[in-house]
């Protein structure tokens, strides 16, 4: 997603095809984060559900006006010492002409500046599935726009921006199995290593309220993702973006198959809950190595993360971290294996001619995709540890004990996900039931 160089008389013209097709994908990333909310929504208690979709949908507001602010500016500007980027034309998104094409493709600054503000809003919301239940949603919203500023746009730089050190290493990451999914699976255990634990983890039962609403959520993300990982190409003019969108499917068909086969083996049983998981899983892990591998290498890729996810996932309990809805299990994991993977499976005959060790390349390209999972991996980690516990230790970042036991949805938001007031009828609900009182409500809220 980095621009390329070209000479005056191959310049591109703009394609109203390209254009066209960019757009529509930028509106499908569009819908993951509210497909994002759904998922994690339906996986939290009753009690937590608006909190857990206003985690996300928060997101879409402050991250938003930020990219137009300077975020574009620090992520794809000028470059300065391979760490950020910046362009004083593009502060407020001024000085963009409507016709003005992003260097050496077909689509107009504005597309591409869209399609990546889609990327943007995403990746923080990500991180708030392993703080389910327990964060102010001040802080929260707080946390947003720092991390932003601080982790996300110069990590995009790093990895997309020209000039940016993972690019110029040579790092594969053709849709964001780095900038996105490791960025936000690190943050998340850099915050929840500050703020602690649940209260009754690993004693209270914390299942999902609403399987349905997560099998929706995996749904609308499941679709949206062809948006956000056959759009990373920037056109649809030499069939590597088809490639990415036939390997997305494949893989994330392919780790459904290894999630459930692994639950069956392990539990006994294949859970609806490990089938939305397992999509999850292959979805990130293809990400970043769709476009460098073959189908086949994508049915590995799939198979390996549903497998691995699913066994990492468990990890927070022998460690005895509380990652509420598996954030690193799925994302920060997945996000590993399918960076490192394209050091085994590139082909040679996708997005470049890098070859993979199993195709003759040796283990130059996994070496490069390891220092830019560890550099991406320790960089958020730390930064977004810091700003929990600064944070923390300013405004607070957890609610009060009484809240995050009745219910952070009425403390924090003065509402509740289901209304069942009237599901009764009439004299029967007068004769076996009185209704609850405003101040009790939060009693009841299970």
């Amino acid at each position: 997603m980095a621009p390329a160089i070209t000479l005056a008389a191959d310049a591109p013209t703009l394609s109203a095809a390209n254009t066209g097709f960019m757009l529509i994908c930028s509106a499908l990333v569009m819908l993951m984060t509210p497909g994002l909310a759904f998922f994690y929504g339906g996986m939290v208690r009753v009690k937590s559900t608006l909190n857990m979709l206003m985690m996300s949908f928060i997101s879409l507001g402050i991250v938003t006006v930020l990219w137009v602010l300077y975020g574009f500016s620090m992520a794809f500007g000028t470059d300065s010492g391979s760490i950020i980027g910046w362009n004083s034309d593009w502060v407020g998104l001024s000085n963009i002409g409507l016709t003005e094409l992003w260097d050496g493709y077909t689509i107009p600054v504005f597309v591409f500046l869209v399609f990546q503000l889609m990327f943007a809003v995403l990746t923080p919301a990500l991180i708030s599935g392993a703080l389910a239940d327990r964060v102010k949603f001040t802080a929260w919203a707080l946390f947003v726009a720092l991390w932003a500023t601080i982790v996300y746009f110069p990590v995009a730089h790093w990895v997309w921006g020209a000039g940016g050190w993972a690019f110029e290493l040579g790092v594969i990451d053709f849709a964001g199995g780095t900038a996105v999914h490791i960025n936000a699976g690190a943050a998340a255990l850099g915050v929840i290593l500050v703020i602690g634990k649940r209260i009754g983890f690993k004693k209270d039962p914390m299942r999902p309220h609403s399987l349905p609403l997560v099998m929706l959520g995996a749904g609308l993300l499941w679709f949206g993702w062809f948006g956000f990982n056959a759009g990373s190409w920037l056109g649809n003019d030499d069939g590597v973006g088809a490639l990415m969108f036939v390997n997305t499917q494949v893989a994330t068909a392919a780790a459904v198959l290894g999630w459930l086969a692994y639950e069956k083996i392990r539990h006994g049983a294949f859970t609806t809950l490990g089938a939305a998981s397992g999509a999850v899983a292959g979805l990130v892990a293809i990400t970043p190595a769709g476009g460098a591998v073959s189908p086949l290498g994508a049915i590995a890729v799939g198979v390996v993360s549903g497998v691995l996810c699913a066994m990492a996932v468990g990890l927070k309990y022998k460690f005895g971290y509380d990652d509420s809805l598996d954030v690193i299990g799925v994302h920060l994991v997945g996000g590993i294996l399918g960076s490192l993977l394209i050091g085994f499976f590139a082909t040679g005959k996708g997005q470049s001619d890098v070859a993979g060790l199993f195709y003759g390349g040796g283990l130059d390209q996994f070496w490069k995709q390891c220092a830019g999972v560890l550099g991406v991996l320790a960089y958020s980690l730390v930064a977004s540890a810091i700003l929990a516990f600064l944070l923390d230790r300013t405004i607070g970042m957890r609610v009060s004990e009484d809240d995050e036991v009745a219910g952070i949805d009425q403390a924090e938001h003065a509402e509740t996900a289901y209304d069942f007031s009237g599901a009764g009828g009439g004299a029967a609900r007068t004769a076996t039931a009185a209704p609850v009182a405003p101040a009790e409500s939060k009693k009841v809220d299970a």
